[in-house]
């Protein structure tokens, strides 16, 4: 992450975000998606303690997957028709150009 964040960032309310994450996905879908990249990745947070456990332990409002920054060109193809949103420092930065990806170390992808 830079030390400077680009402007154009926005500060969503509750009722938005939760609205974001209404139709999370669980990690076998995503494991279809990305089935057969070159990129190293993993599901991480609170799936990857429930994958790690064998069994679902409570509902998840997301699904987090850890990429590393140099391989997030080949993730992200695999997403067309999705919209990639920067996110930093309590901001949001929707439809993210390069510059705000790269400023900040966490992604949203949504439809």
């Amino acid at each position: 992450m830079t030390e400077s964040l680009p402007s154009g960032g926005v500060v969503h309310d509750a009722d938005e975000l939760e609205a974001r994450w209404a139709d999370a996905w669980r990690p076998e879908r995503i494991a279809e998606r990305l089935d057969g990249v070159g990129v190293p990745w993993c599901v991480a947070a609170g799936w990857a303690l429930d994958l790690f456990r064998g069994t679902q332990s409570r509902p998840h409002g997301d699904l987090e997957i850890a990429v590393p920054a140099a391989g997030f060109p080949e993730i992200r193809t695999r997403f067309p028709e999705y919209a990639f949103d920067a996110v930093g420092s309590g901001q949001v930065w929707p439809a993210a150009d390069a510059e705000a990806l790269a400023a900040v170390h966490q992604t949203w992808v949504r439809g």
